[in-house]
């Protein structure tokens, strides 16, 4: 099967690779929907035991892709809304599937998954990394959760730590996100593919020794979020943050102001932080632009 924007490599340890470099791996339609389609390769390959998503160039993903022609012209293609789209209720059942529906699914793969982030994780990226067992990461990176379609942020770091970074909206560094949870493992970058391919391999080794008992991990562990509510709050969650699109759309930021993710706001404000974050021992490498 072609893909333009991933690359997948199957194997034991499955590689699905956002392949759009020259825009930081911005996550259009088409990127989700090849996703998705390698998702269910993978899990198909009885020879496959993990599953790693990662990204080409400089980052893993600078979130959602609201701007290029590429992205506009699939959508019209396809018969899908665009972000601008006067249709409120096809936009919603087409965002719910992109963003809500599909996310769950990859979080419920019945393969063990890892994420292998490095660059910039904002957003939609922050996203699809939350909906991996594993995350591994490049000390060099830098995260930006927010109060997106698949809000997972208060699970990922507390309600309280979350609060905290969503109310001042600033980026995270690795250091950070490790110490509050949302990372399993930070490497230098130059030894990050390595330390997350052994990890993958030993993991498909053990899921393919014995795919009911990881398996059960998995659905078990995944259960106890459930029963906490975990995907009925990402539901709702939804649909407050279509309420808050749907009545506010003059103040969504342009490109030039730092997109949806208001970035230019996020990095001025973790500039500020530098002191604290310095203080606290929680002070990174920031990549440069």
């Amino acid at each position: 099967m072609k893909f333009e924007h991933i690359l997948y490599e199957p194997g034991k340890v499955a590689r699905i690779i956002f392949n759009r470099p020259q825009c930081l791996n911005a996550q259009g339609f088409l990127l989700l929907a090849e996703m998705d389609q390698a998702f269910k390769l993978a899990e198909a390959d009885e020879a496959c035991g993990a599953i790693v998503l990662s990204g080409e160039g400089r980052a893993f993903s600078a979130g959602h892709d609201i701007s290029t022609e590429e992205d506009r012209e699939y959508r019209e293609d396809h018969g899908y809304s665009s972000p601008l789209s006067p249709d409120r209720y096809q936009k919603f059942q087409d965002m719910r599937d992109f963003y809500v529906e599909k996310t769950l699914a990859w979080r419920n793969s019945p393969k063990p998954t890892v994420a292998m982030v490095h660059g910039y994780c904002i957003f939609g990226g922050w996203m699809l990394a939350a909906a991996m067992d594993v995350i591994f990461a490049a000390e060099d990176s830098l995260f930006l959760p927010g109060m997106a379609e698949y809000f997972s942020a208060p699970w990922d770091l507390g309600p309280r730590k979350a609060k905290e970074i969503l109310l001042e909206h600033r980026f995270m560094t690795a250091k950070e996100a490790l110490e509050f949870g949302f990372l399993n493992r930070v490497f230098p970058l130059e030894d990050l593919e390595e330390e997350t391919l052994a990890y993958a391999e030993r993991v498909a080794e053990n899921h393919l020794s014995y795919p009911f008992w990881t398996r059960m991990i998995k659905v078990s562990i995944n259960h106890m979020q459930d029963a906490m509510g975990f995907t009925s709050e990402i539901e709702a969650a939804y649909n407050n943050f279509c309420l808050m699109v749907g009545l506010s759309p003059e103040e969504l930021a342009k490109p030039d102001q730092g997109g949806f993710a208001r970035t230019d706001i996020a990095r001025k404000n973790f500039e500020s932080s530098r002191p604290w974050l310095e203080r606290a021992g929680l002070k990174d490498f920031v990549p440069s632009e």
